[in-house]
């Protein structure tokens, strides 16, 4: 709908309006007056574009004074509802906050509403930065605003209005709890703004938000103001996926499906190399290899430059990856940039690094980074340097870097859009294992393709792979939305948070008003139908079971537990191999030459370090773990690999020794290749030894022998049919198991969170953090400590653990509580910091353990998202280092980590030390030397960050 000043003669609308009786043309001229004069038409005014019908619907609303929930695609112009609560707050004399899930975007949205409406007006609170905090208007982080509100921070009095932009991250597992704390916490006066990517139960989550909100509209666009081409490069060809023609449902292009075929037909490189080919078969394969390969990363770009499709960004799952890719491109000669635009790059390059000491650039990569850009390419990833980031969205902003190369953080709000997107791969590293990704994460990535105003059309590319499906490409490009999925659990500080303003019934009440909670009670319709037909099923069953000679089901019975049992000894039997094998595990020492039995690393190995459990040193010092012995080996591959008990079904013997060098080092790969090579002359003769099978147990059991003389003697044994029944009454007894589980979801989706929240309740009672309704000392410090390990760094002050520490001892104790190795526990002993500090880091793990076996007790579970991991002592030598005063060169070399992974560890060891001085008590040291930690981190590259 657009709202005109005038109606001039001539036009479309005056023809309209004169076709109108006088009393229809008096009722549109009110109406037209009624519109002038609502503030969504002054706010219309500041923008030199019409707004889309989803946008206008949904200011609307707000003006009318309901909440509302806007879910649309990626670039379709959603902020603008945002933008709109700001403006109606300013008019009505309001506070707005405006929330966004990382900090560049809240720097990003800052800068924008600064140009909008003034620096005077536009606050900004990040874990880094605060400006103008008492503006009408602030932007910033969600933790942020849930922090406040647990505070019953002043800051809220006059807050009128609240916009949680990417609403969606509430799926997240890891910090998807804050925005439900935040929606549910969120005075009833204030108006809640959601915004979020498109999601397929969109309604469901405006159900939710109506019942714990109030009156909240759901908008729902499926419209992309830019189309979007999905295009798949194979070779020297550019496929489309889709094939044209009209109709909702789009047909796979045939060319792209028969190209797919002939490959999946066409030998692999290996099955080439194992046979003779016939001439024609090679010259065959010659001209199908000329067509259809796997373009390399310069070839993709110069395609997308010739066919007018930049500037592109090239997602790529790894950020070594990224940097490899932008290498490739400099070594291919590939150059995006004019000589003018070369002189742009390095003038604002130079103006945004200016405050970089010069000794520091080389260590950054600064020069490689800057040729790139001067070429008109760069990476983007976590790894990098935040202000090195924030260069390359200016820059690819301004369109003087044409192609990035970019890991999915990319995709995550950043206003970055291109023209291209192209995707390398169709799976990932989900953390865990290498996954697909979902329909959801393809449309967040591709939806970057298409800049609103400045391109017709955007275009997702994705790289021909072999073995690659077009159908199942297709499935993800076709599905446009994804389910929004609750990840909210209950935390130790947010239920001494909760007990202290509410109580605890009331508390338990609130948080039963969870989406969580909403979308587990839903479900629990679908169970009980499900119960419902099975019960009936069970009936019929029962039927075809029956035997004339006798009671089936007894005779079944005897046949399940006869079949248990011997399940029962053979599960003994391997539990009994398993704790031989542990044991013969728990005798070995570096320097042993053992045969690993099986797996993937199978054959003569040389442990390194016996991996023992937690507790058990057996003279060695090495890598502890709690969950039996974990040997690191060397293989006779060259391999460095730490096993597991899986890997040694049978008991181990060492077979030789040999003396490992001081100057081994597992990550060199000259190291591995000459010790692999004295571990092959040393112990490659020796044969493995065999292990011969023991006789059964259940040839022996007296029990196994009572039940088998039971059912011979029964008289279904004799029934001609018995193998029949036999099978109604296995499925009789599968679908009655079957029922009994659903049985139990149903009682276990009920309260689930009450249930979870009782829990952590009873063990912080137990520790003296909750005494009924009233929160202790204790629990006033818990609830001002903020992260993963709230309760370990809580029980830390409580013991005095860190009096006594220098502030760099502390900024490296401290760090095991935010720190997370992104690799797993294939590594050596971290370093520590020595004396004092790493006795406090010794006293930091075992006060873990003791919670831990707390936790256990009182089944609150890690599994589930409650509860405390296990600190990671990883970063500690970094950080102290850091604190400590030494370069940047010597502390990157030293933690072997990009500058970008240790400056955002650093930022997140500051924030908790200025948590721990907040909730430290009055007179201790740890309150003086963690502010003392927090100036000595806050230098050279931690402390450059943009203001926006």
């Amino acid at each position: 709908m657009i709202v005109l000043l005038s109606v001039r003669p001539g036009t479309l609308e005056s023809t309209m309006t004169e076709d109108l009786s006088p009393a229809e043309r008096y009722a549109a001229a009110r109406k037209r007056a009624a519109e002038q004069a609502t503030a969504l038409a002054s706010f219309r005014e500041m923008y030199d574009f019409g707004l889309d019908p989803f946008q206008i619907e949904a200011c609307q609303a707000l003006e009318a004074g309901k909440g509302v929930l806007v879910a649309a695609p990626t670039g379709s112009g959603k902020t603008i509802v945002g933008e709109f609560a700001v403006h109606l707050a300013l008019q009505q004399g309001k506070k707005c906050f405006y929330t966004t899930p990382i900090k560049a975007l809240s720097n990003q949205k800052y800068a924008d509403l600064c140009r909008r409406y003034g620096t005077d007006k536009v606050g900004l609170l990040t874990g880094d930065n605060s400006v103008n905090s008492d503006a009408p208007v602030v932007v910033m982080t969600t933790e942020v605003l849930r922090n406040m509100l647990y505070a019953g921070s002043q800051t809220l009095l006059g807050l009128g209005y609240v916009v949680m932009d990417e609403v969606h991250y509430l799926s997240d597992r890891f910090r998807g709890a804050v925005w439900e704390e935040v929606i549910i916490h969120l005075p009833e006066s204030v108006t809640l703004v959601s915004l979020s990517a498109t999601v397929s139960n969109a309604e469901e989550f405006g159900d939710w938000l109506d019942t714990v909100r109030g009156d909240t509209e759901v908008i729902v666009s499926e419209h992309r103001p830019v189309p979007l081409f999905q295009h798949v490069l194979a070779g020297r060809r550019m496929y489309d996926l889709f094939e044209e023609g009209e109709g909702h449902k789009k047909a796979v292009n045939p060319d792209l499906t028969r190209m797919a075929r002939m490959e999946a037909t066409r030998p692999s490189y290996q099955d080439r190399r194992r046979g003779r080919q016939r001439e024609a078969d090679r010259e065959r394969e010659r001209r199908q290899r000329s067509r259809v390969w796997t373009p390399s990363r310069p070839e993709v770009i110069e395609r997308l430059d010739a066919e007018g499709l930049l500037p592109a960004i090239t997602f790529i799952f790894s950020r070594a990856a990224c940097e490899a890719a932008v290498q490739q491109c400099l070594y291919a000669g590939l150059r995006l940039n004019d000589e003018e635009a070369r002189h742009r790059v390095r003038a604002l390059v130079e103006e945004r690094t200016a405050s970089i000491p010069h000794e520091d650039l080389h260590v950054l990569g600064y020069y490689e980074w800057l040729e790139g850009l001067e070429r008109g390419i760069a990476a983007h990833h976590a790894g990098m340097l935040p202000t090195f980031k924030e260069v390359v969205e200016e820059l690819f902003v301004r369109g003087l870097v044409k192609a990035v190369f970019a890991t999915e953080t990319l995709a995550l709000g950043i206003n970055m859009p291109a023209r291209s997107v192209v995707l390398e791969k169709l799976v990932k590293w989900n953390g865990e294992q290498h996954a697909d990704i979902t329909p959801g994460e393809f449309t967040q990535l591709t939806g970057r393709a298409g800049r609103r105003g400045i391109d017709v059309e955007g275009h997702a590319v994705v790289l021909w792979q072999r073995g690659m499906n077009p159908e199942h490409l297709a499935g993800l490009a076709g599905t446009r939305t994804y389910p929004l999925r609750s990840s909210f659990k209950p935390s130790y500080n947010m239920a001494v948070n909760l007990v202290e303003q509410f109580g605890r019934h009331r508390s338990r009440e609130l948080l039963e008003t969870s989406f969580a909670q909403f979308q587990a009670d839903k479900s629990v319709v679908g169970i009980s139908r499900q119960v419902q037909r099975n019960e009936e099923g069970l009936e019929g069953y029962k039927a075809s079971m029956t035997c004339h000679l006798g009671d089936f089901e007894e005779y079944a019975r005897l046949r399940r537990e006869l079949k248990d049992r011997e399940n029962e000894l053979a599960r003994q039997g391997a539990a009994q191999r398993r704790a031989e094998a542990a044991v013969s595990l728990e005798k070995l020492k570096p320097g042993d030459v053992i045969h690993v039995p099986t797996g993937k690393y199978a054959g003569l190995a040389l442990v390194l370090d016996p991996g023992l459990p937690a507790g058990r040193s057996n003279g060695h010092r090495g890598f502890e773990h709690h969950d039996g012995p974990r040997p690191l080996v060397l293989t006779a591959e060259r391999q460095v690999k730490r096993l597991a008990a899986i890997d040694f079904p049978v008991p181990v013997e060492a077979l030789e020794r040999m003396r490992i060098p001081k100057s081994f080092n597992p990550r060199s790969p000259q190291s591995r290749r000459d010790l692999a090579s004295a571990l092959r002359t040393k112990a490659g003769h020796i044969p493995a030894e065999r292990h011969r099978k023991r006789r059964s147990q259940a040839a022996d059991d007296r029990e196994i022998a009572r039940l088998r003389t039971a059912l011979r003697a029964h008289p279904c044994h004799g029934c001609n049919d018995r193998e029949d029944h036999a099978r109604w009454a296995e499925r009789y007894h599968r679908l009655l198991r079957d029922t009994s589980q659903l049985e139990r979801r149903i009682e276990g989706r009920t309260n689930t969170i009450a249930r979870t929240f009782d829990r952590i309740v009873a063990l912080l009672t137990e520790m003296d953090y909750l005494r009924g309704d009233e929160v202790t000392e204790h629990g006033k410090r818990l609830a001002r400590l903020y992260g993963e390990l709230d309760l370990l760094a809580s029980e830390c002050l409580r013991e005095g653990v860190w009096e006594g520490l220098g502030p760099a001892e502390l900024a490296g104790c401290v760090s095991a509580l935010v720190y997370e190795a992104r690799v797993g526990d294939d590594a050596l002993a971290p370093k520590l910091p020595s004396g004092k500090a790493k006795a406090a880091l010794g006293e930091t793990v075992r006060i873990w353990g003791r919670l831990d076996a707390l936790e256990e007790e009182f089944r609150i579970s890690q599994t589930e998202g409650v509860g405390q991991r296990e600190p990671d002592l990883g970063f500690a030598w970094a950080a102290y280092m850091w604190a400590s005063g030494k370069g940047l060169d010597e502390v990157l070399r030293e933690a072997e980590m990009p500058a970008g992974d240790f400056v955002r560890w650093c930022k997140q060891v500051i924030d908790v030390l200025g948590q721990i001085a907040a909730a430290a008590p009055q007179g201790s040291s740890v309150v003086k030397n963690a502010r003392k930690a927090v100036d000595l981190l806050l230098r050279g590259v931690v402390a450059y960050s943009s203001v926006g």
